[in-house]
C-alpha cells in the first residue's frame, strides 16, 4: 500500500458513505475535495476539506470540481428517485464526471452494491437501479481510467464482532435481503479510500461483506487474492452475462462509443 497524498474528489460527500469517506481521505493524509450542490450542504463538511459547488445531473457545473484531481470516489445514489433517478444520477453522475475529466485519467474508486447483476428481483423491475448501477460500473471500465469497483453489503447490519472482511467475485448472492451480506459503512469508506493506493486493487471488481472476527489490517492482502476484470471487457470478471451489450439502449451504446474514443 503506497504512502502517496492524493487530492480526491469525493461524489455524495454529504452522504452516510460519503461523509465517511471523506473523514477516512483525510485521517490517511489525502487532500480532499468535495461535490456539493449548495453552500448550506457545505457546511458540515470538515473544515480541512475544500468544498466546490455543482450539480452531478448538469455537466457545466462540473469544471471546476475535476481540475487537477488526482482520483475520484462515487459514493452518490438516487435514494430511491425511481427509474428517472436512477439513470439520471446512479448512471449519468458517473457519466458526467467521466466526460468532464477529459483527457485526464486519474485514479477512481466506484460503489455501487452487491447483487448488481440481479435482473429480475422486485428491486430492479421496479428501480431499474441495478441496470443503471451495472452500466455506471461499464462506462468507468471503458474510461481508461485506473479503477476499483467495490459492490457492498447490506449497510450495518453486521454484529458487534462481524468486521472481517470478506471479498467476493461473481455477485452471485441475490436474496435480496441481509442475507446477500453485511458490512459496516465505515469500513466501506476505508476499503474505497485504500483501493486508490494500491497496486493490489487495480482493474478489481468485487462485492464486500463481512464475516465473524477482527478486521484486517493489511487490505493489499485482500485486494491481491482478486482475479483482476479482463482487458477490455465492460463487465467485472466471473460476473454472470445476463445484460447484452447489444440489447441495450442507444444511448448507453453512445456513451461507452464517446469514453472509448476519449481513450485512444
Amino acid at each position: 500500500m503506497s504512502n502517496q497524498s492524493m487530492t480526491i474528489l469525493v461524489i455524495g460527500a454529504t452522504g452516510s458513505i460519503g461523509s465517511l469517506v471523506v473523514d477516512e481521505a483525510l485521517r490517511q493524509g489525502h487532500s480532499v475535495r468535495a461535490l456539493v450542490r449548495s453552500q448550506e450542504k457545505a457546511s458540515g463538511l470538515p473544515a480541512k476539506a475544500e468544498a466546490v459547488i455543482g450539480d452531478l445531473t448538469r455537466p457545466d457545473t462540473l469544471d471546476s470540481a475535476v481540475r487537477n484531481i488526482d482520483a475520484v470516489i462515487f459514493t452518490h445514489g438516487s435514494d430511491g428517485a425511481g427509474k428517472v433517478g436512477s439513470e439520471t444520477v446512479d448512471y449519468g453522475g458517473v457519466r458526467n464526471v467521466l466526460a468532464a475529466l477529459g483527457s485526464n485519467k486519474p485514479r477512481i474508486a466506484l460503489m455501487t452494491a452487491i447483487g448488481v447483476t440481479n435482473r429480475t428481483g422486485s428491486y430492479n423491475r421496479s428501480t431499474e437501479s441495478h441496470d443503471w448501477k451495472r452500466r455506471a460500473e461499464r462506462l468507468v471500465r471503458a474510461s481508461g481510467c485506473p479503477y476499483t469497483i467495490v459492490r457492498p453489503g447490506w449497510f450495518d447490519y453486521n454484529k458487534a464482532d462481524e468486521h472481517k472482511l470478506v471479498f467476493l467475485q461473481g455477485d452471485t448472492r441475490h436474496a435480496g435481503d441481509s442475507s446477500d451480506g453485511v458490512i459496516a459503512r465505515r469500513q466501506i469508506a476505508e476499503v474505497l479510500v485504500s483501493s486508490l493506493t494500491s497496486d493490489h486493487a487495480l482493474r478489481k471488481t468485487f462485492e464486500l461483506v463481512a464475516a465473524k472476527g477482527p478486521a484486517q489490517k493489511n487490505l493489499d492482502e485482500l485486494f491481491a487474492s482478486l482475479a483482476p476484470d479482463p482487458a477490455n471487457a465492460f463487465d467485472g470478471v466471473r460476473d454472470t452475462p445476463n445484460q447484452p451489450l447489444e440489447q441495450e439502449p442507444q444511448r448507453v451504446k453512445d456513451d461507452l462509443h464517446a469514453l472509448s474514443v476519449t481513450q485512444r
